[in-house]
């Protein structure tokens, strides 16, 4: 994925399904992969669990690159691989897609932000108050700790007060969550509570 950002640079968003590397059961479902994008700039996103129809045109795609390429599969791996690259020429590069109004996929894109030499640090607006993550993946908050996640150990994540004693947890441009400060806990963006660290 490297070497794919490095040559074509990077996105404003990727969405996948929950799976992973994509996901995980932490705040914001949140894994390494998916913080490494936040990171990088670019925002995660997640259909919702058990519902691929919200991701209907990579679901096709699949659903066309297998037609076209597995059945029948090629003989050996190096076949195999070359069935892969003539669908990947002709999908992005001569056959016209509905969904782009007959035009090809090529045809379309343009080069976005380059991909930096080195990860670029997690910025805050200056009405955040910003919290290091310590190697048991929480923070100090008044005094207690509260856990975020053992993904964002060695990162900062920035709090953003948007009432008295709540607060939203953001890692990068990605909400995390709502920390309540009467339960010294965070609610994630799916309704769960994380654990709270003594």
């Amino acid at each position: 994925m490297w070497r794919r950002f490095s040559r074509r640079g990077l996105p404003k968003r990727i969405r996948t399904d929950n799976g992973v590397p994509f996901a995980t059961n932490t705040l914001a479902r949140l894994s390494s992969l998916s913080a490494w994008w936040v990171r990088l700039g670019i925002l995660p996103e997640l259909i919702e669990p058990g519902k691929p129809q919200q991701n209907g045109r990579h679901e096709r795609m699949h659903r066309t690159l297998k037609d076209e390429t597995t059945r029948p599969a090629a003989a050996s791996l190096a076949a195999q691989q070359r069935k892969f690259n003539v669908f990947r020429e002709e999908f992005n590069h001569e056959r016209p897609h509905e969904a782009l109004d007959q035009q090809t996929p090529a045809s379309c894109y343009s080069a976005s932000r380059e991909m930096p030499e080195k990860l670029p640090p997690l910025e805050y607006p200056d009405r955040f108050e910003v919290r290091y993550v310590s190697a048991n993946g929480g923070i100090r908050w008044k005094r207690d700790w509260i856990n975020v996640s053992i993904v964002c150990v060695g990162e900062y994540v920035g709090l953003e007060e948007i009432d008295n004693g709540i607060w939203n947890v953001y890692f990068g441009a990605l909400k995390l969550g709502r920390l309540i400060e009467r339960h010294m806990k965070i609610e994630d963006a799916f309704g769960r509570l994380s654990r709270h660290h003594a």
